[in-house]
């Protein structure tokens, strides 16, 4: 099993400062890539077999995608900014470019496809927004590309955790295909903080705890969750945001609680 953490690096020529591939992760769906662009600067890509969801982080990009073009797609200042994301739907084989309009963070989202479907904008209007939890454990969700919206395998989501609170808590996961029961679902996390010199802590771990790991993480790092229970907490001082890509076998999202924790769900 890799590391579980991926740390970003020095930009490449493409702007890329982090990256996550099935064959890195040693697992079969979820690829997620971050570029961060200058001015002018593009990023391309597009894979046979593999469908994307470019994410605007922050900034203003041009998009192409297939034969469909889609000037001036974003706006955001901060992923911490009470706003919407803007994303582009790419099918599985289409060839994309982002080209910044100013500085701009993209995220790359990509899972297996058939080429099923047609490029599209979503909406940021369409993306809904949702508030879990409650007392320490409140976190605000915005739904980029639920399962209720067309693609063949992606699954994406933009959380934002208060300081001081826990967020995909109760521990939960999402490693076992058992009808109505649960969904097997890879899964990356994608973490940024304000202020950024914070850090967040995120456990893995599995039943058995022949997977159990406690990471320590800092500004733009990714967690990768093969398995397990994955729960985050954010300290008093620190807000936490995370971009989660979800993809397995199925497409979509039913997850289980661990049972020794699931009291705090019900709890009135």
């Amino acid at each position: 099993m890799p590391d579980l953490r991926v740390r970003p690096h020095a930009p490449d020529a493409n702007g890329q400062v982090l990256e996550v591939s099935p064959q890195s992760a040693g697992w079969r769906h979820v690829g997620f890539a971050v570029h961060r662009l200058a001015d002018g600067q593009a990023a391309r890509g597009g894979e046979r077999g593999r469908e994307a969801c470019l994410v605007v982080l922050t900034g203003t990009a041009d998009i192409q995608a297939g034969d469909a073009d889609y000037p001036g797609v974003g706006g955001r200042g901060s992923v911490f900014e009470d706003k919407a994301p803007a994303a582009v739907y790419v099918p599985a084989g289409a060839a994309w470019t982002v080209t910044a309009r100013g500085p701009v963070e993209l995220a790359v989202c990509t899972a297996p496809g058939t080429g099923a479907g047609a490029p599209r904008l979503i909406d940021p209007a369409r993306m809904s927004r949702e508030v879990r939890g409650k007392a320490t454990n409140t976190r605000y969700v915005r739904n980029i590309l639920p399962e209720t919206e067309p693609a063949e395998s992606l699954l994406v989501v933009e959380v934002i955790t208060p300081g001081g609170h826990w967020s995909s808590y109760p521990p939960h996961k999402h490693d076992t295909a058992t009808p109505a029961e649960e969904t097997a679902l890879e899964e990356t996390y994608y973490h940024r903080l304000d202020p950024q010199q914070g850090f967040a802590i995120q456990r893995v771990y599995t039943d058995d705890r022949s997977l159990d790991e406690t990471i320590s993480v800092e500004d733009g790092d990714v967690v990768m969750v093969p398995r397990g229970y994955h729960p985050v907490g954010a300290p008093h001082g620190y807000d936490l945001y995370y971009l989660n890509v979800m993809a397995g076998p199925k497409r979509q999202w039913i997850f289980r609680n661990d049972p020794t924790h699931d009291w705090i769900a019900k709890k009135a």
